[in-house]
């Protein structure tokens, strides 16, 4: 299992070698949005069910499965951002924290 700046500097890699890296952060985000209205579509497959008469059935295993791809994806997206601004996955893990420590005393 890679670390998440294993990770995000493996997916550069990748996203170099598909010739996708390049787009700018503008584009990027609408990337962002379209992976979350996926990762909604989900979450709402999970919660409430999806009655939709072009899909085909999927059981909770195969939901919880997409669920996971989309959180990843998700994922991929905002480090793929990150990189772009010259900022590590650690250091979001690390900003994050320390935002919430200051904020609630925690």
């Amino acid at each position: 299992m890679k670390e998440i700046n294993g990770h995000q500097a493996w997916l550069k890699d990748f996203y170099n070698s598909r010739g996708w890296y390049e787009l700018s952060p503008f584009i990027r985000m609408n990337f962002i949005s379209e992976e979350i209205g996926e990762l909604a579509r989900a979450v709402r497959a999970l919660e409430i069910g999806r009655d939709h008469p072009g899909e085909k059935k999927k059981s909770h295993s195969q939901w919880d499965d997409n669920l996971h791809e989309e959180l990843a994806d998700l994922l991929d997206q905002v480090l793929i951002l990150a990189s772009k601004y010259g900022i590590s996955g650690e250091e979001l893990l690390k900003y994050s924290e320390n935002k919430l420590h200051k904020r609630f005393n925690f």
